[in-house]
């Protein structure tokens, strides 16, 4: 079950994010994004959905922001006991029908140069490169999916 998380997933939440992305700190040279983020903020304001598995734990995150012309996914993060079973192309399917609710036509998101498997990954799932440049500090790579 995907739901909006609520305070109370906070620290789970923040957990499930520093373990998907602390691999990365070695290749990029300092924490990622994802890693600095106010997770009570974006809680409080409905961007951050979770993944709920049957047994009730959290199995994975979404961070989904509202822009004028489209969706952003800032964020995508699977606990790491639970990678490679298909549950961020999940969240993907579920941002992708957020963003036709909205009335979107486009769903962006941003990974960093050096997360190359992500790089592949949205391009398997139909994302296209629209531009490489510095943003926040960090060498990033924007994709985008026209949604039909």
């Amino acid at each position: 079950m995907i739901r909006k998380a609520a305070p109370q997933d906070r620290q789970t939440v923040e957990a499930i994010v520093d373990e998907a992305y602390a691999h990365y700190i070695a290749r990029i040279g300092k924490p990622p994004g994802p890693m600095l983020d106010d997770y009570t903020a974006l809680i409080g304001d409905g961007a951050v959905n979770v993944l709920e598995e049957a047994g009730g734990g959290v199995a994975a995150i979404i961070v989904l922001l509202p822009k004028p012309d489209h969706l952003l996914l800032d964020n995508i993060a699977v606990r790491k006991d639970r990678q490679g079973q298909g549950l961020g192309r999940r969240l993907i399917g579920f941002a992708e029908a957020e963003a036709r609710q909205l009335g979107y036509v486009e769903l962006r998101l941003y990974t960093h140069v050096t997360m190359t498997e992500n790089i592949a990954l949205y391009r398997r799932l139909g994302f296209v490169e629209t531009g490489r440049g510095s943003d926040a500090g960090y060498d990033r790579v924007f994709m985008a999916k026209r949604l039909g």
